[in-house]
């Protein structure tokens, strides 16, 4: 299913029947969905800069609009792409799994309400008999993607655009290893449950050094305490044409987004690949898009950057 607007460049060579429809028009998704038996629903968005509205409209609405008519076709299985926000971070020094407690809502970030929400409303239409199972991937990164939605971090990273970061962690795993993840839940999930796909635990700093090392352009310099930044990102909020993160992106970056999918592993067969992989895909993806656009291997961070960055070591240190 795609939008009238939607570019279909990635579709062409794929042997696909492509029927229009958005997601929020339920005559629209009944037609399109007319004699399927197996859906994937994968729609949504992970723009956190959208409202609360918004969100809760692409991804909660949608959602519910979608899965209730699939139920409605007689699907034989759906498997619905959540998202590890659904089952929210871990405490520190933890990581989480599909067991794990609900309690990010006092985050209060639009975004991973909206896909907690959804999941409530996927497993109420489970409890009506749709045979459901649901996927929920970490931080996806790899290859093709040209709307630049998960991968905008390392093109930042590539283009010198993050002068600074907080003390966040980040599970990475890889497209392609989600795809086949998508498949085994398919063809060997238990109807009702849950499958988080994830694959390496990055803090922020090891991830960044990583790309440094595999990109050669230097990694940010400074690293900013949670109410340093989101006193900074407030202030710039006031400021027009400032590209600079909101306080939700900086509170969602500081969060302990660390997952085992253990779970995956031995229910599913599921096994990803080396975690540089998806690091070294979506750099070499970058490269070839956009080279003369993106610092150059041996690219240092900009003097002053440097220079604040030692002396907020130091001070670290001192303290």
């Amino acid at each position: 299913m795609v939008r009238p607007s939607s570019s279909l460049q990635a579709l062409e060579n794929l042997d696909v029947q492509v029927r229009q429809a958005d997601l929020l028009d339920r005559r629209a998704v009944r037609r399109a969905l007319r004699g399927a038996g197996r859906v994937f629903h994968a729609a949504g968005t992970t723009k956190l800069t959208l409202t609360r509205e918004r969100l809760f409209a692409v991804n909660v609405e949608a959602t519910r609009l979608v899965l209730e008519e699939a139920l409605r076709a007689g699907a034989e299985r759906v498997v619905y792409t959540s998202s590890v926000a659904a089952v929210g971070p871990a405490p520190r020094g933890c990581t989480a799994d599909e067991s794990s407690a609900w309690d990010a809502g006092r985050y209060r970030i639009a975004y991973v309400d909206s896909k907690h929400e959804a999941e409530v409303a996927a497993l109420r239409l489970l409890a009506r008999g749709l045979p459901l199972v649901i996927v929920n991937p970490a931080h996806v990164l790899g290859a093709g993607d040209p709307g630049r939605s998960s991968t905008s971090l390392v093109r930042r990273f590539l283009r010198r655009e993050i002068p600074a970061y907080v003390d966040g962690t980040l599970n990475v795993v890889g497209v392609q290893d989600v795809a086949r993840g998508h498949l085994l839940a398919d063809e060997r999930g238990e109807v009702g449950e849950r499958y988080i796909l994830g694959n390496r635990n990055f803090t922020l700093d090891r991830l960044f050094a990583d790309l440094g090392r595999l990109s050669g352009v230097e990694p940010p310099a400074v690293k900013l305490r949670l109410p340093v930044a989101l006193a900074m990102a407030a202030a710039a909020a006031r400021l027009p044409g400032l590209a600079v993160p909101t306080p939700t992106e900086v509170l969602a970056a500081s969060l302990n987004w660390a997952f085992r999918s253990t779970k995956a592993k031995r229910e599913l067969g599921w096994s990803p690949s080396p975690h540089e992989e998806a690091l070294e895909e979506t750099i070499a993806y970058y490269r070839e898009r956009e080279g003369g656009r993106l610092a150059p291997p041996g690219a240092r961070q900009p003097l002053p950057a440097r220079v604040t960055g030692r002396l907020l070591r130091l001070g670290r240190l001192a303290g």
